[in-house]
């Protein structure tokens, strides 16, 4: 290798290892982009109705600090009094967990007292069992409230800045590209902006209605503490998989340490019933606009981002991964992998399963699929072979 090509190889290994070191940083501005962007959203539609953008953008950033001055008036001071009652009730059914368990072992039968399960309920009752520790310590997360209000200022200041002049950042960033390629990446970017503002828009319409269906549900069965379990499954309700489970926790908790346990069989239910409703109508019919993603995919990258990012990368691991796969897609699959061409070369053996050498399994999808599936030009008569 050349100097140049050593120099070149150096820069891009810095360049790499600067970027993995400011990693959390660059997650609070993928945050504050996406909140840019949602807020940009808004601001266009006032636009498409006549108002200029000068006051367009004041228009939407008055309006979004009345919501958000409505919701820590209004709905913060009773969560957080709910919460912290929340979090006391919790503490106290721990500390009286062996005593519970113990008086459940007198209620089984003879065939299920076995030794290990003896072993096992001395071990969780012991006073020095890591269970207890874990239930009495599972809220000692929020002592870093201050660096998480830090964290938030900052993803505001940056929202407000980017939208004050997205063309500036944009284009800056554009600049990072070859020029060949710039008018493609520019059109990218725009997949990009129009996937994350479905996913905000249809995400937030999910949250909205988890929370009232949670709080209605709840509310009548008598659970207390309702607007906290209501809000903590609407929020939760922004992490796929894993937040609809987790959100159960807390009123299941409740309903089983009160004078009337059996409750927790309702909520169960109620809450299955919720998820079933957001899983199959609501997320269909509201999110159909959205780039989607296959389960499995979602999960990987839940994984992925939460070894890399942590908590906040499993809550912004829909939005990246819409963002990776749009990427992904219009870069390395149309503009790479379809135009990759070598001249004899065959690395799939259809021959094997029965089918000819020179079939294209891709090309001959798409013929079967548009051989089945009529075009809305075609008539109702027969299909053409």
């Amino acid at each position: 290798m050349k100097l140049g090509e050593w120099i070149g190889l150096i820069s891009i290994l810095a360049t790499f290892y600067i970027l993995w070191s400011i990693r959390a940083i660059l997650l609070l501005v993928f945050m504050a982009v996406v909140f840019a962007i949602a807020l940009n959203s808004l601001a266009r539609r006032l636009q498409q109705s006549g108002i200029p953008r000068r006051f367009a953008i004041p228009t939407v950033l008055s309006i979004t600090f009345l919501l958000i001055t409505l919701f820590f008036l209004g709905v913060v001071p009773p969560f957080v009094e709910q919460f912290s009652l929340l979090i006391d009730l919790i503490i106290d059914a721990s500390r009286k967990l062996p005593e519970t368990l113990a008086q459940l072992e007198t209620y089984l039968p003879d065939q299920l007292r076995f030794p290990e399960l003896n072993e096992f309920l001395d071990w969780v009752t012991s006073p020095d069992s890591a269970v207890l520790d874990v239930f009495n310590n599972f809220f000692s997360f929020f002592n870093s409230s201050l660096r998480v209000l830090l964290q938030v200022l900052l993803v505001m200041i940056l929202s407000l800045m980017f939208l004050g002049n997205p063309s500036t950042y944009r284009n800056s960033l554009l600049r990072l590209i070859p020029s060949f390629y710039r008018r493609r990446a520019d059109g990218i970017l725009q997949d990009c902006e129009i996937a994350l503002c479905n996913w905000m828009g249809g995400i937030v319409l999910n949250s909205v209605f988890i929370f009232s269906l949670s709080f209605v549900g709840l509310a009548l069965l008598g659970i207390k503490l309702v607007l906290a379990h209501a809000l903590i499954a609407g929020v939760l309700n922004f992490i796929p998989n894993v937040g609809p489970s987790l959100s159960v926790i807390f009123p299941a908790t409740v309903a089983l340490i009160s004078p009337e346990p059996w409750k927790i069989v309702p909520v169960i239910i109620w809450y299955v019933i919720i998820q079933q409703i957001e899983s199959y109508w609501l997320t269909p019919t509201v999110m159909a606009r959205q780039i989607s993603l296959p389960p499995a995919f979602t999960l990987i990258a839940q994984i992925c981002f939460a070894t890399i990012f942590g908590f906040l990368g499993l809550v912004l691991a829909l939005p990246l991964a819409v963002v990776a796969k749009i990427w992904l897609q219009e870069l390395l699959v149309k503009d790479v992998l379809d135009h990759w061409e070598i001249p004899d070369f065959r690395p799939w053996k259809p021959a094997l399963a029965g089918i000819p050498e020179d079939t294209d399994p891709l090309l001959e999808e798409t013929k079967l699929s548009q051989t089945i599936t009529p075009s809305p030009n075609e008539t109702n008569s027969p299909t053409k072979e």
